[in-house]
């Protein structure tokens, strides 16, 4: 191995190497370091130039991408906008589609506004949206007009129920073959049918239209447009049908002639407007605005409210006009055909934008009731305080009970009505109401009578017109429903009142003809062989009966009994108690006459002669 020495040495050569060698490695690592920061330097413009063309390369690719969304966009909008161009009628979800993309465009582009390309479909597109709108709107509103216009008075007439139509020969709707009662139930169960005023195809298209402006956002509009066009046609078909406002004012300054041509006509137009225009116009709008029930119900309101308020305005007016017994039968109607439309008015106006309308009619409805009850009762007082001066001078009925029975009998055409509205407004037995009513006005009606009598000078003439006038009241009731209500005993009654006054007419009229001065009479109570029958006596007692009974005759053949059972039955009353006493009387004493000077001055008549005058009796012959 050598030497420590030589060893040592070794290792300082070895150590001397490597130092050189490192050295040598720095020089040429320190060389490649520069050389590597030059190349660097070199390099650093084309990297930079590389690195923006490939950022400019993205830019491209992200451009393209927009330009290909804006240019696919502008090509939905022009095929949006050739479906709007050619209009919805004749593909209405086409069209709503169309409507749809733009606005989805809209949409897409309305938060990029840092692309200006933008802006431009944008605008196209809010263009074509707002003129597919404007072209909605335009064709709503044209479809709807053409096809609004009033409708004639005699197209609604057809649609009535047959007796109802005015053709028929009374100028009074209600007046016809049979009683009203049977007419007034015939009329709630006739049917009225609905007039076909807008085609079923044209009612589709404008449901589409309509629909289309509400998915659009344009329910205003389509409100506006329907409410706008549709209460024109409502308010100008009433005019036409003859419709127009009173007021309380305009009722008090006309004649009754008038006024009850006017309510005649106001119930037929009640009619025809709730059973007819009103439900008609609810069917076109339900239909249109199928599927939108506020919108529709609201529409409905808007459209109709006017009008329905004219109509029972008219009927306030009048139930509230200067009441007088001749309104009373018109106020019954009005009353009726209130109550027989409550049912379809609740149906047809039954939404909550109807609330003040149904409580109107209801209002009326129970004013109409009132007044009533109240021209009844006034009625009543005006019969018993009736001061008419008028005096039948034959005995005959009296003007006021003929005008006070037939009152009464209109009354029993409306019993159903009566009882109706007793059994609701007042309570308890509408029938006992009804029978107190009608027994109160035969009272008042026999009190005033028995006033008027007393005008009479002749007791015997006061006894005839009473049993008239109660015969008239008895046989009147008996011939009416009347009797059903006053009972049979009420008719028992007056009929003996009836016989009570021809009894007293009879005692009045007869007993100074069937008398003499003295005891004798034609009744045999003197015997012709009497000493004291003298033949001066016996021509006074002949004189005495031929004034009497010409005076009579020259009298009551003047005054009358209209009815001719009653004529003929108090006649013959009168002959069975006169002619068989002067035949007896004639019998007895008329030969004493016959030999005596002038006996045709004392047997001026035969028992047939009086029987022939007696005809004459009660004839009314001036």
């Amino acid at each position: 191995m050598g030497t420590p020495e030589e060893r040592a040495a070794l290792i300082r050569e070895s150590i001397g190497k490597s130092q050189t060698t490192t050295d040598s490695m720095v020089t040429i690592l320190g060389s490649f370091d520069h050389r590597l920061s030059a190349l660097q330097t070199a390099m650093r413009p084309t990297q930079i130039t590389t690195h923006s063309i490939r950022r400019a390369h993205e830019n491209i690719g992200k451009t393209l991408k927009v330009a290909e969304v804006i240019l696919g966009q502008f090509e939905l909008a022009r095929k949006a906008e050739a479906k709007i161009l050619r209009g919805p009628h004749e593909d209405s979800e086409s069209y709503l589609e169309a409507c749809d993309e733009l606005r989805s465009i809209v949409r897409t582009f309305s938060g990029k506004n840092n692309l200006k390309s933008s802006v431009g479909v944008i605008t196209y597109a809010t263009t074509l949206l707002a003129n597919s709108i404007i072209k909605l709107e335009d064709d709503f509103q044209q479809l709807l007009t053409s096809y609004s216009k009033p409708v004639e008075p005699d197209c609604l007439f057809e649609c009535l129920p047959q007796s109802l139509h005015p053709s028929t020969a009374s100028p009074n709707p209600d007046v016809g073959s049979g009683t009203k009662e049977h007419q007034t139930k015939r009329l709630k169960t006739a049917g009225y049918h609905l007039p076909d005023l807008i085609p079923s195809r044209i009612l589709l298209l404008l449901h589409d239209l309509a629909q289309l402006m509400i998915r659009s956002g344009h329910q205003q509009q389509a409100f506006n447009i329907y409410r706008n066009i549709r209460s024109a046609f409502v308010e100008q078909s009433l005019r036409k049908l003859g419709v127009e406002g009173l007021s309380k004012e305009d009722v008090q300054k006309m004649q009754w002639e008038v006024l009850e041509a006017k309510i005649e006509t106001w119930i037929h137009f009640m009619r025809i407007s709730v059973n007819l225009l009103f439900a008609v116009e609810k069917r076109i709008c339900d239909q249109i605005f199928h599927g939108h029930d506020a919108l529709r119900e609201q529409c409905f309101a808007e459209v109709t409210a006017k009008s329905a308020a004219v109509l029972l305005s008219i009927g306030e007016a009048i139930a509230k006009s200067k009441r007088s017994p001749e309104k009373l039968f018109v106020l019954l109607d009005m009353y009726e055909i209130m109550s027989e439309l409550h049912p379809q008015i609740d149906i047809i106006f039954g939404s909550k934008y109807f609330s003040e309308m149904r409580q109107a009619a209801l209002i009326l409805t129970k004013r109409l009731a009132q007044t009533a009850k109240n021209t009844l009762a006034d009625f009543e007082e005006a019969v018993e305080k009736d001061a008419t001066k008028t005096v039948v001078d034959d005995g005959t009925v009296h003007p006021l009970t003929s005008y006070v029975i037939n009152y009464v009998k209109f009354l029993f055409d409306y019993r159903s009505t009566l009882t109706h509205f007793f059994r609701e407004f007042d309570g308890g037995d509408a029938k006992a109401h009804l029978a107190a009513m009608v027994t109160r006005i035969m009272q008042a009606l026999q009190s005033n009578l028995d006033g008027k009598s007393k005008q009479y000078k002749d007791p015997a003439l006061t006894e005839l017109f009473m049993m008239n006038n109660i015969h008239y009241i008895v046989r009147s009731v008996r011939m009416s429903e009347a009797k059903d209500l006053l009972g049979n005993d009420w008719v028992q009654i007056h009929r003996r009142v009836v016989q009570q006054h021809a009894k007293q007419y009879r005692r009045i009229s007869w007993s100074k003809g069937l008398s003499s001065a003295g005891n004798t009479s034609f009744k045999g109570q003197v015997s012709p062989a009497s000493s004291s029958v003298s033949k001066a006596m016996v021509k006074d007692k002949y004189k005495t009966f031929n004034m009497l009974f010409e005076e009579l005759h020259q009298k009551q053949s003047q005054w009358t009994i209209p009815d001719s059972e009653l004529r003929e039955s108090l006649r013959l009353a009168v002959a069975e108690v006169l002619l068989p006493a002067f035949r007896s009387f004639n019998k007895r004493f008329g030969p004493m006459i016959e030999n005596s000077k002038n006996p045709q001055k004392y047997l001026k008549y035969t028992p047939e002669d009086l029987e022939r005058m007696l005809a004459e009796f009660f004839e009314g012959k001036l």
